[in-house]
This record gives C-alpha cells, structure tokens and sequence, in this order.
C-alpha cells in the first residue's frame, strides 16, 4: 500500500503512523471536507473462512457506526467506517501525539501522579462509553493517545471484537496480547463495562511498574493462563496509586469500582487528595486528623501498665461512637458506593483488657521480645473481644474504670458497621504500601485504632525495622477478611502471621481498616 491512495473516493493516504495486530492506521486528507484524518485499515483475524470473515467484516462495519456515537473529549472521535477491496477502514479523529505503550518504551516506568492523570480522562472516556451502552474491549497502553500538551485519548473502541482481535480463533491462534485483559475474558465469558475498568488498572499498573501485572512473555497463552488465574503481584512503585490499582484489578468484577468511580479516584490521586473509596491519604502531620487506619503492634505491646490500660482505650472508642453515627447519617451515600451494612453481632461493644497488647491490636508482626506464648495468648483473647461478644475488665482496674470502660463499649456496639464491597483488595493495598509508604498506609486506618497504635511516630518507628512485608490467601467473609501476612526483617530474616481484619466506612465516606487482629 502506497501514499496518494485514494480510499473510498474521498481519505487520500499521506503517510502511516502506526501499525499493529488489527491493522495499519495512516494520516490521510479528507479531500471533501478538507481536513487531517486518520485512516484505520482493519485486518481481520487470519485463519477466519469465508463465512467468518464476512460476518468479521460486516461486524466491523456494525461496531464501527457504534462507536461513531460515542462524543468525549478524552475518546477519538470516530467519523465514518468505510469498505475498500473487501476490507473494512476506519475514519476517525486524527491525534498528533504518542501511545502510552511508545512513552513506556521511551521513558520507562513513570511516576504514580502522572500515571493517575492519564488513567483519570480514560477512565471518564470509559464512563461516556459505558453510558451509551458501548465496551471498549481493548484498553491498552497502544490505544491510549499522549499529547505534549497533556492531552490523553482513548481510540479503538470495539474494534477489537469486530476484527476478532484477542481471541483464540478456530485454528487456536492467539490475536494480539492477552496481558491486558480482565481474568473473566481470559476465560472465554463475554466482556462487560467492568472488563474495561480491569483492563485499565493492567495498563496503569504497567506504566507504573514498568510491566503488566501479569507479564508480556513469548508464550501468549502462557499470559493468558496467568491472566485468568487473576493472582495480581502487589505492585511496588506505585505508592497512594496502589490501593486504586488493587481495587481496578480486583479478581471479581462485581467489586470493582465503575469507570465513574475510578475516574474519581484517580483524580484524587493525580491531584494529591484522598480517593473516596480507596483512602490514599499524604502523610498526615497529627494522626488524629487522618480517617483510615492500621496499626503497630510492637509499639503498644512495649507498654504494659496495667491500671492505664482502660484510659487510652475509652478515647477510641468515643471516636467509634462519632463514626457509627455518622455511618447512620450517610446511610444514602453508603448505598450508592455499594456498601453493604450489617450489624454486629451481640449487645456489647469490644472491651478492652488490663494489658497493653490487649489495648492496641496489631497490623503488624510483634517485635522479638513480644512474641513469646504470653503474647500471642493475649492477642488470640483480645481477637474475640475485638468481635462484639465479649466484655472483660482487668481485676487490677479499679470498679470505677471497669465501670466507665463498659459503659463507653456498650454504647458503641447497637449500630450496624459497614462493610467493604471490596476489603480484600483494601487490605491489599494497604500492605501494598508498606514499608515504603507509611504515611499513606497509615491513613488507611481508622482514628480509633491510629489511637490504639500510639500515634503516627510509634508507627513509623514500627514499620522502619522490616525491608518487606506481603499479603497473601486473602479470603473475604462477611464483614471480616482474613489472610497470612509475611514480614521481611532488613537483616533478611521472614516471619508470618494469619490475621484477620475489619474494613468499614468512617461515615465521611472513605473506607478504613476498623481493627485487626492475629486468629
């Protein structure tokens, strides 16, 4: 194919800029209206018969007409679908900028904001989409355009079905990358606007990380394999982008957020603010001031006083008390970001025993001089406590202070705690964080229990002993998660924990880890 063509009496072919599995795209001139287009030939998926090449055909026509409805400002725009020599060609918005895929190449792995940015205006492209009933199908760093100018734009939409693209055909060849697809397309189910959020968080987690989570090997259907099996590596880069990852890329489509919702989320990020259901809040200056939560053990457990103990307890649960009603209160808004509410189970509260391990549950491995049997045997006490059944006082508190303490818990255990749509992925991406960035991780807890956890400098000085830490077998079930939580020390020693968690909302809105205990 030359320059000068003339396609369909009207797109005259300037010169190609670009090429790849569906076809070649060329600048050409709209001799008509006398405008730059780019003119997409699309090349239909080898190995098809006559028969399925023109139902590939007619369906490339179809999808194209399609997409020619779609108007947003971050979507190239699409003008005509045309036939030349039996092959379908698009015409659509000419763009002068890069892929993401050619500034990955060029640039390498890029920085979580400018990331955020990007991955914002094709969310909202995928929102419009979306809304007028259209699924991309293909979202990949190749068909996301990047301008000097800022500019980001999402091409392709629907194409990829009407060519046979990313599909095993009836010869079992392998069309295009499959590293980019969501698991459940990967297993052969038809993809849903939830597919395309998925197939954002793998191009987002690929410019940040440098490759997609599931790699781009030799072997397309060694990818594909990975692909389906949805086990998504914790991304290490990615700092406050990584919880929104975690949530896009959940294995579930049904806890995904919407491309609306992701939108926002990565606004939030782009521009330094708190996501509103992902929690990825800068570092805060006093802990008090933060709304998420996860806490240091080996902090608290270095601070045995017995008759204290009902003191720095009864303030976190005042705050628990402010945060179910304010849960009450936006009760509307909880709906809508598809969270569902249950009510804990019996009539008390969590009391909170004499010994300090028992006042601040850990998220983390206890130091060495804390684990030995006394420890771990008061955690396993303070787990059941920590669940609204049970109510002990120290005996060596005073009537008083066993007294106050009761009627402090009992207050705070007759309204319904929220749970995450998605506390897996939340916790998740809450280890995903440590020990890299503990500002943000330590605004994914709750006040109460940054308060249970001696403060932010108690935190921080926690986190500061390992080099590594992973989550792993998290297993969601009701309103608690559970999973085994790996440390690795700087010295290079590992140590393991099973743990289970409580994600709920802090009634602004903003999911938060509640508590969290060894069991």
């Amino acid at each position: 194919m030359t320059a000068d063509r003339l396609i369909a009496g009207r797109y005259r072919l300037v010169d190609p800029v670009g090429s790849g599995a569906m076809g070649v795209v060329w600048r050409a001139e709209d001799v008509r209206l006398r405008r730059t287009v780019a003119v997409k030939q699309l090349l239909l998926a080898p190995g098809l018969t006559k028969a399925q090449a023109l139902e590939a055909k007619l369906r490339a026509m179809r999808e194209g007409r399609i997409a020619a409805r779609l108007h947003h400002p971050n979507a190239v725009t699409v003008f005509d679908i045309t036939e030349e020599d039996g092959q379908p060609w698009l015409v659509m918005e000419y763009v002068d900028a890069r892929s993401l895929a050619a500034l990955m190449r060029d640039e390498g792995k890029m920085e979580p904001q400018q990331v955020a940015d990007i991955g914002a205006k094709v969310a909202a492209a995928l929102a419009a989409a979306h809304t007028a009933g259209i699924v991309h199908r293909d979202v990949k760093p190749a068909n996301i355009l990047v301008a000097d100018n800022g500019t980001v734009k999402l091409t392709d939409f629907g194409i990829s079905r009407a060519t046979g693209d990313v599909t095993v055909t009836s010869t079992g060849f392998l069309a295009g990358t499959p590293a980019y697809l969501s698991p459940e397309v990967a297993r052969g189910e038809d993809p849903e606007p939830s597919s395309d959020v998925f197939a954002l968080g793998s191009t987002l987690y690929a410019a940040v990380e440098g490759a997609p989570p599931f790699g781009e090997g030799e072997n397309p259907l060694a990818v594909l394999h990975s692909v389906a099996g949805a086990d998504v590596p914790q991304p290490v880069r990615a700092g406050a982008l990584g919880p929104v990852l975690m949530s896009l890329l959940a294995a579930d489509r049904a806890t995904r957020p919407t491309a609306l919702e992701a939108q926002r989320e990565l606004e939030a990020v782009a521009e330094g603010r708190a996501p509103s259901a992902t929690l990825v809040l800068p570092q805060p200056k006093e802990p008090a001031a933060d709304e998420t939560t996860v806490l240091p053990g080996g902090t608290a457990a270095a601070e045995p006083a017995a008759a204290a103990a009902p003191v720095p307890v009864a303030a976190p649960n005042s705050q628990r008390t402010t945060v179910v009603m304010l849960t009450v209160a936006v009760g509307v808004l909880v709906v809508v970001l598809g969270v569902v509410l249950v009510m804990r189970n019996g009539s008390d509260g969590p009391q909170v025993q004499a010994s300090a391990t028992s006042t601040a549950p850990p998220v983390a491995p206890l130091p060495a001089d804390s684990g030995s049997a006394t420890s771990p045997a008061t955690t396993a006490a303070t787990t059941t406590a920590a669940r609204p059944t049970t109510t002990t006082t120290s005996a060596t508190s005073t009537s008083a202070s066993a007294s106050a303490t009761s009627t402090t818990t009992t207050t705070t255990s007759a309204a319904p705690i929220p749970v995450a749509a998605n506390a897996a992925g939340f916790v998740a991406g809450y280890y995903g964080m440590l020990p890299g960035n503990v500002g943000g991780a330590w605004s994914m807890l709750s006040p109460s229990y940054q308060s249970a956890a001696g403060g932010y400098g108690s935190y921080q000085q926690f986190w500061a002993q390992f080099a590594a830490v992973a989550v792993s077998g998290l297993n969601q079930n009701g309103d608690t998660t559970s999973g085994t939580v790996t440390y690795t020390y700087k010295n290079g020693s590992t140590t393991s924990e099973h743990r289970w968690f409580r994600v709920g909302n802090d009634g602004s809105g903003h999911q938060v880890i509640l508590d969290s205990q060894i069991g």
